[in-house]
């Protein structure tokens, strides 16, 4: 086992280098010039290069790949091109809305999904199971935007239980911040939990039919002794994979979301990096995003062995 996590851990290291290469390269070969965008069309080519310099621009690709790769190992990423300002604490201050948000939506669809998907999976030739696998597939169709503004009118507008968009910092009112992200991760957690409702459904209609339940039952054991003791650990690792996908994709993946709502997060962030040219913002942040969904890959493995121990044999 310590063998496999570490040959594991390797690869991870490895990804994450071979990342930070292609994202490098890629930001880099982008059309367009950091140093245009901040002085405008009327530049001059003598301020353009003076800028170009100082922004370290004219330097080779290798130097500068170098220089902020070497930042980053040492809790450096780096200065803005446009602001002039650390990225670092920019990033944390968006990760502060990005994190918690991305949380709060995976808590409500892991709510959601399981007891429904499990329900669903077990009476799936019945009413009850056929009424929570069209209800799931509705909320697959409806948008995430479309949903956020829906709740926006109905708890926000009528009730006025919950603000309809903005931020409240977590220093200086964590229980108002905490109400900011309320309806954004219902938006999120709901459209969220059906697709991972219907995977669940599924694994639990799947592991019926094996050989073990069979057995299981054979033995004396009733259908939900048998799911429980021997089935829902089995259909656990597609829905683990899918909740690590979906995790991943949450924290950049509510750019729309965001803009419904007013939340300065990560994707807000990085829609506005790229649309400035800041290379050194767009870096980091597409950097951070790979990491976490390579990190996040790394566990769901783990999590396998943990949870079948017929892959670790295997292995």
């Amino acid at each position: 086992m310590a063998v496999q996590v570490t040959t594991r851990l390797g690869l991870l290291l490895l990804s994450l280098l071979a990342a930070s290469v292609l994202v490098f390269a890629v930001v880099n070969v982008l059309p367009g010039d950091p140093a245009s965008v901040v002085l405008g069309t009327n530049a001059t080519p003598e301020s353009l290069l003076a800028l170009r310099e100082q922004m370290g621009l004219d330097q080779p690709g290798w130097e500068r790949y170098l220089a902020w790769v070497g930042g980053m190992l040492h809790g450096d990423f780096g200065t803005s091109l446009l602001s002039r300002s650390p990225v670092a604490p920019e990033i944390l201050d968006k990760l502060a809305v990005s994190a918690p948000l991305a949380a709060l939506a995976s808590a409500v669809a892991l709510a959601l999904a399981l007891p429904l998907g499990v329900l669903a999976g077990v009476r799936y030739r019945k009413l009850s199971g056929s009424l929570i696998s069209a209800l799931s597939l509705g909320g697959i169709a409806i948008p995430g935007f479309w949903f956020g503004l829906l709740l926006v009118t109905v708890f926000a507008i009528r009730l006025h239980l919950a603000p309809a968009g903005g931020f409240v910092p977590w220093s200086e009112d964590p229980p108002g911040a905490l109400r900011s992200l309320l309806l954004p991760a219902l938006a999120l957690g709901l459209v969220q939990g059906a697709v991972l409702t219907r995977y669940v459904r599924s694994a639990v209609v799947d592991v019926q039919r094996e050989d073990f339940i069979r057995t299981a039952r054979a033995k004396g054991l009733t259908r939900g002794q048998a799911l429980r003791r021997h089935g829902l650990r089995n259909a656990a690792i597609p829905v683990v994979t899918v909740l690590g996908i979906q995790l991943t994709s949450l924290l950049v993946g509510a750019i729309v979301i965001e803009n419904v709502f007013v939340l300065p997060g990560l994707g807000r962030l990085l829609f506005q990096a790229v649309g400035n040219r800041d290379l050194v913002l767009v870096q980091d942040l597409v950097v951070l995003l790979t990491s976490v969904v390579l990190i996040v890959n790394f566990l769901t493995d783990l999590s396998y062995r943990l949870l079948d121990p017929r892959i670790r044999v295997a292995r």
